[in-house]
């Protein structure tokens, strides 16, 4: 819902899903729907809805991956907003890529240009960055509601390439920032975009206090053994 010019911006809460089988793996999943939340990623689910229990949100949206949609799981029980499976909320599409350990896929002459022009970057039968970065940030102006908390549960690569065009930097930054499973970031969505939160992880009470390093996919989290 685009902000008529004398409404009140409206508060995005941006959530990464918890930590999954593909995070234990080092796996980049892509879309890959049978990748559920691991033994920690439930974990995480269940301290993110506590930490979110007082606030109300107007509206709950979706990826339809599974692993996202597990993680709102806790938080929607007993709330009468029903969430809403998005496809512009989907995980970046790697194409040949997805599956594959990001150890091997580190090794290719592509990995650099990720870290450091991701720009230039289409994936071999996939998604371009700019392409989701164009639908990441559509959906987000559009699905916000002036004056309204929302709720959206996406991915990491997603929510860096969103974090990066609200602070108005070019998405060659996208990798400057981190986003780690079951993380909480907030925006403000207005006639001025603004970034309130990024990455907070402080309700999960597993995490080392440094976060994970940024990687394709965003990171597998910080964790104790």
């Amino acid at each position: 819902m685009r902000a008529s010019l004398n409404s009140k911006p409206g508060l995005v809460y941006l959530v990464r899903h918890g930590h999954s089988t593909a995070n234990q793996k080092n796996i980049l999943a892509g879309r890959d729907n049978s990748v559920t939340l691991s033994s920690q990623g439930r974990e995480d689910a269940l301290h993110l809805a506590d930490s979110l229990k007082e606030i109300e949100f107007a509206a709950v949206f979706s990826s339809p991956l599974l692993r996202c949609l597990e993680t709102l799981k806790p938080l929607m029980v007993g709330r009468k907003t029903k969430l809403s499976k998005r496809s512009e909320l989907i995980e970046m599409e790697y194409g040949q890529w997805s599956g594959s350990k990001i150890s091997t896929l580190a090794k290719k002459p592509l990995w650099k240009t990720i870290q450091s022009t991701p720009s230039q970057v289409r994936f071999p039968d996939g998604e371009s960055f700019m392409e989701m970065n164009t639908r990441i940030v559509d959906a987000v102006q559009t699905l916000a509601i002036p004056g309204k908390n929302i709720l959206i549960c996406s991915h990491g690569d997603v929510i860096k390439s969103l974090i990066t065009s609200f602070m108005g930097s070019h998405i060659d930054n996208l990798q400057k920032i981190s986003i780690d499973p079951a993380s909480i970031s907030i925006v403000s969505v207005g006639q001025i975009n603004r970034v309130l939160k990024v990455n907070q992880t402080q309700h999960l009470k597993k995490r080392n206090d440094a976060t994970s390093k940024p990687t394709l996919g965003g990171g597998s989290g910080g964790y104790r053994k």
